[in-house]
């Protein structure tokens, strides 16, 4: 079935695309000539022949279209003398019907199961079922990979170059190096310091740190005569004295003065002997002038390393490299320079009291930390310069790395599950589809095989026998039908014989074209495809019929609609165009319509609004005509007596005068009596052209008089054999009334 027509730049449609969406078994399409009804019979008729028209089928599945039109009744009557002969199927052959018909059940059923397949893969508007959870499961995890892409884009652009915009082309290749990639596995760290390098800037190469070496500076801290007591020659006399008194500091310095003092102590103020200032000298021998030597020469050298070292060091902080933890640097230099005021402070003490033993801080740890961390930053720089010489290779590893830490340390887990669960709707997916076709298969042999048996058992003869059937029933004795010389073929033929084509008028040609048509329903101008699945279309059949015929077009139209509805049958949809108001009332009449449009019908109007169609879709049938508000004032019960008659006249006018043209006289002539004269002053309003509500006033208003001209007015229709339309614009069946008897 056609779920909806879209038509752009096609005819008299233009841009924006029309759209008819929402269709249902029946449609009901009114517009006035040129409005753009053909154009829509034609898409349904060869949607490929008309470029700016596409068909929706539900369940992408199309059926065989059957369209009445202008271009059908062109094509099968206005070239030659012969129509193609119509095959149906025979009853003689009980057997072979009955095999076509479970034939036909076993199709049905290997249809239901490929649409049930189908919903199971696509769901119910094909874009659900397996198919839609595989599209999801990939849009969910192209946005997993696509939040791993932002998480890390500003430090690895260069390793996204071709897929930074995309999140399709992102995910993909993370996919293809998920089977590829072998690089190895670093740390984000090491990632991003390499990045720098080799994604940003070109880069230059660095100088390395140098640094000043330390072990001689070490091995100061380690001097012996840190740990020697300086003191005088213990054989002199007065060494006793003070190795007990512990003072050889104190003597040293006070010796000083004494040198100065003319040899007056410096203490007592007395004169010293010469031998007292012997055994000072004596005391104070070479040995302990080597030792304070030492200590002095100590303290030099240690102010002389420290300073150079601190100088060194500094001018690193103050000129750092881009990969030196300069920081952390600053932080141990700091330590160090603590740590050399503290030992220089020390060698100084050492120095004032030269029997002391003294223990420098050793600067071995510190200066150990300093060097790893230049030697680490020197590493770097040697591993940039080597990336500096050789960037093209080095951008390909580092690439490769860094899509390697993506896959093992940011959506592993995703990856994982995401394969997982493509697998299985993957193979889900071919399992159903491999079935689905297997269905297809199957059903083209089935379709084959009743196609094989409609071929045993078809004939032309029955179209023949039906149309001239209804010809004859409907007063049409001057043509009919009959098999042409040549085979397949039918003929229009006089009773005599001769060929009746070309004399045929319009309205004949008209009425045995859509009896064609109607039949060509129920068979095929082939020898099978007679029970195929079908959409039919009505496009204006109706014009140039008279009354009688219309209302008989619409009556075989809507019996359709009753197969339809029964499910009985091959035509499973039906659309019906028209400008005709009359036609359109009748075919849509429904007593079962309220307010609202049925389930199963749609309506919609054409217009043309600066020489452009427009579609428009209406809830209810949108064509309401003063005719019908004719019927709706008979059948209130609360209607005016004052002008029903007047109502009365009028629906008569419209349906016998003006558009039946009917004789009055010869319906008048049906009746007898008090009747008869009751229907003559209907029609003789009639003929007076005579509308207006006071002319009722020539006849007395009272109940009796209105039920006597309600009795005559129905029996108008009866009589005259339009009972049908009564029924239909009265919504119920009529009542019996009793005849009054002729007086």
């Amino acid at each position: 079935m056609i779920e909806s027509i879209q038509i752009q730049n096609e005819a008299s449609y233009g841009s924006p695309c029309e759209t008819l969406s929402g269709l249902s078994k029946f449609n009901f399409i009114y517009g006035s000539n040129g409005s753009g009804k053909t154009t829509i019979s034609r898409i349904i008729a060869n949607e490929s022949a008309i470029f700016g028209g596409q068909l929706l089928w539900r369940n992408g599945i199309s059926l065989e279209t059957l369209v009445y039109n202008r271009d059908f009744v062109d094509e099968n009557f206005n070239q030659s003398s012969k129509l193609k002969g119509i095959f149906t199927l025979g009853e003689k052959d009980i057997d072979v019907l009955n095999k076509i018909d479970e034939a036909k059940k076993k199709l049905n059923l290997l249809k239901e199961d490929g649409l049930k397949l189908k919903k199971t893969l696509e769901g119910e508007d094909e874009k659900g079922g397996k198919k839609a959870e595989l599209v999801r499961l990939e849009l969910d995890f192209e946005e997993q990979c696509w939040q791993v892409k932002q998480r890390h884009d500003g430090k690895f652009q260069g390793a996204f170059v071709g897929v930074r915009g995309k999140k399709a082309a992102f995910k993909a290749k993370l996919l293809t190096e998920a089977t590829n990639n072998s690089a190895e596995l670093k740390e984000l760290d090491d990632l991003e310091n390499r990045a720098e390098t080799v994604f940003g800037e070109t880069p230059l190469a660095e100088a390395m740190i140098p640094y000043p070496n330390y072990e001689s500076f070490l091995s100061l801290e380690s001097d012996p005569i840190l740990k020697k007591k300086v003191i005088g020659k213990e054989d002199v006399d007065i060494a006793a004295m003070i190795q007990k008194l512990g003072n050889s500091d104190w003597v040293k310095q006070g010796r000083a003065f004494y040198k100065v003092n003319d040899n007056v102590c410096p203490f007592c103020q007395k004169k010293i002997e010469s031998s007292f200032a012997d055994s000072m000298n004596d005391y104070f021998d070479e040995a302990f002038d080597k030792d304070e030597v030492a200590i002095k020469t100590l303290l030099t050298n240690y102010k002389t390393n420290s300073d150079g070292l601190q100088q060194s060091l500094q001018s690193i902080v103050e000129n750092p490299s881009k990969f030196l933890d300069t920081e952390k640097l600053k932080v141990e230099k700091e330590l160090l320079d603590s740590k050399i005021r503290y030992n220089l402070q020390q060698i100084e003490k050492k120095q004032a009291s030269s029997s002391q033993i003294i223990e420098l801080d050793s600067l071995k740890d510190i200066l150990a930390e300093i060097k790893n961390l230049i030697d680490s930053a020197n590493n770097s720089i040697k591993d940039h310069n080597k990336t500096v010489s050789n960037l093209a290779q080095e951008k390909t590893i580092l690439t490769a790395q860094v899509w390697k830490f993506l896959l093992e340390s940011e959506i592993k887990k995703e990856l994982a599950n995401y394969l997982s669960k493509k697998n299985g709707l993957k193979q889900a997916i071919d399992n159903l589809t491999k079935q689905k076709e297997d269905k297809l298969e199957d059903y083209k042999n089935q379709n084959a095989e009743i196609k094989k048996l409609e071929k045993n058992t078809t004939s032309i003869q029955p179209t023949i026998d039906g149309i001239n059937g209804l010809l004859q029933s409907f007063g049409f004795t001057g043509f009919s039908l009959a098999k042409s010389e040549q085979d397949r073929f039918y003929k229009i033929q006089r009773p005599d014989g001769t060929d009746a084509k070309e004399t045929l008028s319009e309205g004949e040609k008209t009425f045995i074209t859509f009896l064609y048509f109607y039949h060509l329903l129920k068979g095929s101008e082939f020898e099978t495809g007679m029970t195929a699945d079908r959409v039919v279309v009505f496009d204006d059949p109706v014009s140039s019929l008279d009354s009688d015929i219309l209302f008989l077009v619409s009556s075989l139209i809507k019996s359709i609609f009753d197969e339809i509805r029964n499910d009985n049958g091959q035509i499973k949809q039906v659309f019906v165009l028209t400008h005709n108001v009359y036609f359109h009332k009748e075919v849509t009449f429904n007593p079962k319509r309220s307010d609202k449009a049925l389930k199963d019908e749609t309506f919609w109007t054409l217009r043309k609004l600066n020489q452009l169609s427009k579609v428009n879709k209406h809830d209810t049938n949108p064509i309401k005509t003063s005719y019908e508000l004719l019927w709706v004032e008979v059948k209130n019960t609360d209607r005016s007596n004052l002008s029903i008659q007047n109502t009365l006249r009028r629906i008569l006018e419209n349906y016998f005068k003006i558009l039946g043209n009917i004789d009055t006289d010869s319906i008048c002539g049906l009746f007898n009596g008090n009747e008869k004269l009751i229907c003559k002053s209907l029609f003789s309003w009639v003929n007076d052209g005579s509308h207006f509500a006071h002319d009722d006033l020539y006849v007395s208003i009272d109940e009796s008089t209105i039920d006597s001209y309600l009795r005559v007015f129905q029996q108008i229709f009866i009589k005259t054999k339009h009972e049908a339309h009564y029924e239909m614009m009265m919504g119920e069946p009529p009542r019996k009334i009793d005849m009054i008897t002729p007086s």
